[in-house]
């Protein structure tokens, strides 16, 4: 029912804990029934596949029902459009409870010309904490703090399953999932039709200079940190496929690659857009992740690459319980039948002590690379983030200070404080904006900033607010790339607040030359 997902959305909103919210996860999944519980799964991991209702049109509703300068100045408070609607929408009858499945079933099927006559009755006939559930649906923006795989987690836990085999059937099971919550009840386990599925990947852990001090050198192989994103990429009986590391099938965007997936196999690696031997900044690779189907010409002008760094199936044969050792003389191999201009190699690098690695950590061949990955030689293919086996070990962040701009409403939690920061840095006697950064810093340091804002504000630009240029804010960022499409040639790469620097001035911010010299040649 309609309360009951809304119950589960705001427990989970509320909770940071992983631990309580897999408890909020396990106990919805027990106490609601087929096909309720399998839609609410479905909505959390992405998978629901409704028709995403627009902004617009949410806006247009709210126009008809409220008063505009009610609604805008509730929207600037609250700083979630769907939160803001359900808490401002007038009720107009005593709520009714609804079936998630009937709402489902509406929003699908619906004609879009008849969608805002609709939603507008199911919010007329349903209370604040519904509406919003209800509307969070309709908008596929469920921002309540559960991944994917923590939602796949929870079912595991339920039914005392294991998450690997859970995850390797995703692809093969069909939503509601009846058939996955009988398995998790005792009943038998689905036979997944799924060609080419996706396995669950192995991830690394962050470790230090101190921290690989206290390991034996001579254990671990180390290779690149590639600037790209993680992908699987999986041929099987002619059926190919590419998964991101939280198994979305992201296919589509890359027919060029998949064109040159011609084996039986998984193999693991690095998704890059590379022209001969140099690999493009992340930014260029970006232009193609949202394109369902991208043109021949982007194609052409952005080739996608596989850079190979570990092989999970081949030929018929599981090779997950092998050693990375073994599994990489394997991908040597397996890579070298393969279109090298498609799929290649990472390469390992050669060092005897720490101090050998840290230097080439500290000067990497191509700008792109964001630091070197140790991997144990022993160690098998162990879906999930196992401690002890693979680290990265991240290059030492870019930094600049920087001048706050402009300011914004952070969403859900953070909805009643301004979170979202634009900040700039000097070009001769003008400062021009640089990036945006809405994490890094603490929650004292939210609430200092927040108070600045509220204080130092000089103009409004609907829910955004410019201040006075006064504060200056350290910022950290991962890498730099050309840009044309921003007024100051730059973009910043997961940027955020490392910290306030109350000890400096506007004057003292940094120069736009000075990101300049930081450019990869």
């Amino acid at each position: 029912m309609i309360g009951a997902f809304a119950d589960l959305l705001e427990r989970l909103a509320f909770t940071p804990q992983r631990l309580r919210k897999l408890d909020h996860l396990k106990r919805h999944f027990a106490t609601q029934p087929d096909p309720e519980r399998g839609l609410a799964l479905a909505a959390l991991t992405g998978d629901l596949g409704l028709r995403a209702v627009t902004p617009s049109l949410l806006r247009g509703l709210a126009s008809d029902r409220l008063d505009p300068e009610l609604f805008a100045i509730s929207y600037d408070f609250v700083g979630d459009l769907a939160e803001t609607i359900a808490l401002a929408w007038p009720d107009a009858v005593p709520a009714q409870e609804v079936a998630l499945s009937d709402l489902v079933a509406e929003l699908r099927d619906t004609p879009k010309v008849r969608l805002p006559e609709l939603i507008a009755s199911r919010l007329d006939a349903l209370g604040p904490s519904q509406r919003y559930a209800y509307l969070k649906l309709a908008t596929g923006g469920l921002r309540v703090g559960v991944s994917a795989r923590l939602a796949r987690q929870a079912v595991a836990d339920f039914g005392g399953l294991d998450l690997a085999e859970v995850e390797e059937l995703w692809h093969g099971l069909e939503q509601p999932y009846t058939a996955l919550f009988a398995w998790a009840e005792g009943g038998a386990k689905p036979v997944s039709a799924a060609r080419a599925p996706f396995r669950p990947v192995m991830l690394s852990t962050a470790i230090d200079l101190e921290g690989v001090q206290t390991l034996d050198p001579a254990d671990f192989a180390a290779e690149w940190k590639w600037d790209g994103i993680r992908v699987q990429a999986v041929s099987d009986q002619g059926t190919r496929r590419l998964y991101s590391r939280t198994g979305d099938d992201i296919s589509g965007a890359f027919p060029d690659l998949l064109a040159a997936l011609e084996f039986d196999g998984v193999i693991d690696g690095e998704l890059l857009v590379r022209r001969g031997d140099a690999v493009a900044p992340f930014n260029e690779l970006q232009t193609r992740l949202g394109r369902k189907s991208p043109s021949a010409k982007m194609q052409a002008s952005h080739p996608a690459t596989l850079r190979a760094y570990d092989l999970l199936l081949w030929g018929g044969h599981d090779l997950r319980g092998e050693g990375f050792a073994a599994r990489r003389a394997a991908l040597e191999r397996a890579v070298a039948g393969l279109d090298p201009m498609r799929v290649d190699l990472s390469p390992l690098l050669r060092f005897a002590t720490w101090d050998d690695l840290a230097a080439l950590r500290a000067d990497p061949p191509e700008a792109v690379i964001e630091g070197v990955m140790l991997k144990h030689r022993a160690s098998p293919y162990l879906g999930g983030r196992i401690k002890g086996h693979w680290f990265k070990w991240k290059r030492d962040p870019m930094r600049v200070d920087a001048v706050l701009l402009y300011a914004q409403r952070g969403h859900g939690k953070r909805s009643g404080y301004y979170s979202d920061f634009t900040f700039g840095v000097w070009d001769r006697d003008a400062l021009v904006p640089v990036g945006k950064a809405y994490f890094g810093f603490t929650d004292a340091e939210l609430k200092e900033l927040d108070r600045f804002v509220r204080s130092n504000t000089v103009e409004r630009f609907g829910p955004v607010r410019a201040v006075a240029p006064k504060m200056v804010v350290e910022v950290a960022f991962e890498g730099l790339n050309r840009s044309p499409r921003h007024k100051s040639g730059v973009a910043m790469r997961f940027p955020r607040i490392a910290r306030i620097r109350n000890d400096k001035t506007a004057a003292e911010a940094d120069t736009l030359e000075t990101l300049r010299k930081l450019l990869p040649d």
